[in-house]
């Protein structure tokens, strides 16, 4: 693990089903506790709060999402991530409400030269193969399972356990995933 803090961000929105895991993880994981040097947030959907809030010193962040992969719903990925220029996948829009971890990664090199703020040196994603992405409130079944194992997967990333890029099936078993190409997921 890298020095400095760690920071470790739920995002989604909560009224899109699936969407709502890492804001329903990350609430989880403060009831099971983390240790000293690790700030735990729920950013929902405030991509903007939350690319300027990895400006400020941390050494490793993880961000909790929703990820679509291609696995079976409630499959838990750990993704390194870099931050940087991604590749759009629509036209560029800074919109404070739909700006998913792909985006904010990509306003990072910008936003870190206009205020003076340093990038994180690490950038992890746990994310979490959705059943439904629907308006609604509620996490489907397997996501809802998905949930504590992704909570245990984060104690083992901010205690320099787990290094990245695996996927955690229901029996809880990781197996090796092809890093993306991409930098971040879509999510």
């Amino acid at each position: 693990m890298t020095g400095g803090r760690t920071l470790v961000a739920g995002v989604g929105n909560i009224f899109l089903g699936d969407d709502g895991f890492g804001v329903e993880t990350v609430r989880r994981l403060v009831l099971a506790g983390v240790p000293d040097g690790v700030d735990v947030v729920d950013v929902g959907v405030r991509g903007v709060h939350l690319a300027y809030q990895l400006l400020d010193g941390y050494g490793t962040v993880v961000l909790v999402d929703a990820a679509s992969r291609g696995g079976a719903p409630g499959t838990v990925y750990l993704i390194e991530a870099q931050a940087g220029p991604v590749e759009p996948s629509g036209p560029a829009a800074l919109d404070g409400h739909r700006m998913g971890p792909d985006a904010v990664l990509a306003l990072l090199a910008t936003l870190s030269a206009s205020t003076g703020g340093v990038p994180p040196e690490r950038v992890l994603v746990v994310g979490c193969e959705p059943a439904s992405l629907e308006e609604g409130i509620g996490l489907s079944a397997p996501v809802t399972a998905g949930v504590e194992q992704a909570v245990r997967l984060i104690r083992r990333v901010v205690s320099g356990e787990a290094v990245g890029d695996e996927a955690i099936g229901d029996e809880g078993q990781a197996a090796g995933v092809e890093p993306s190409d991409r930098k971040a997921p879509s999510c």
